[in-house]
């Protein structure tokens, strides 16, 4: 890959998540839930953050969390499916929109409310298609199918569209994705545990911390090379 596509892979990369490596998905059953968890993965490091809207009340919640810690993270919302869902998003405060697959009208609301929209793919048909329609990034959903030695496959024809593994990675393998070029990899359930749902947020503190030390070694290591 030439240093100009290098950067320009970064680049956009650095606009969606201001460098952020890795983006927490925080997926609840209840709302009442989410300013715990947010605040423990903001304290602990961690400050690129999704909210699905398959979380009841999620955009209540995100309109007081942006309010109380602007400056500190960047919220998104994500499982965005149409217009509708992309402008109340926005409205509410979300920095980024993401989709489990494409759609014309959350790409048409993003590029008009000037918010950036991530939609998923899993094919090169599909990661292209993406990119053509204005794409910030490419999620690859789900990631967990073909593992880091997909991505790599991915990325040899396609260095210069940024892709953001989702969906049944372990904290075991975020390295190997971030190594395999991933711009950022986005980890929900193993990373939450059951924080989400009422569960320890010391335990879910001590995976961030965990995590975290993972990517900034990864980091290092790639700079290395």
């Amino acid at each position: 890959m030439s240093r100009h596509t290098d950067e320009e892979h970064m680049g956009r990369h650095e606009m969606l998540f201001h460098g952020e490596r890795i983006v927490a998905i925080v997926r609840a059953g209840d709302a009442r839930y989410l300013p715990g968890v947010v605040a423990t993965l903001i304290e602990s490091g961690l400050r690129a953050i999704e909210l699905p809207l398959t979380t009841p009340g999620a955009l209540d919640v995100l309109e007081t969390l942006a309010d109380r810690h602007r400056g500190e993270a960047i919220l998104g919302v994500g499982t965005v499916l149409d217009a509708h869902a992309a402008e109340e998003s926005i409205s509410a405060g979300a920095a980024f929109l993401v989709s489990p697959a494409l759609s014309s009208e959350v790409m048409k609301v993003g590029q008009r409310r000037n918010v950036p929209v991530v939609p998923g793919a899993l094919t090169p048909t599909e990661i292209i298609a993406c990119s053509e329609q204005g794409a910030a990034a490419v999620k690859l959903f789900p990631a967990s199918l073909g593992g880091p030695a997909y991505l790599r496959a991915l990325r040899a024809p396609l260095p210069h569209i940024p892709i953001v593994p989702t969906g049944g990675i372990g904290l075991d393998q975020v390295s190997a994705f971030l190594h395999e070029g991933a711009v950022a990899v986005g980890m929900g359930g193993p990373l939450i545990g059951d924080a989400a749902a009422g569960g320890s947020l010391s335990a879910l503190s001590d995976r961030v911390s965990e995590l975290m030390d993972t990517v900034r070694q990864a980091v290092a290591a790639g700079a290395e090379r």
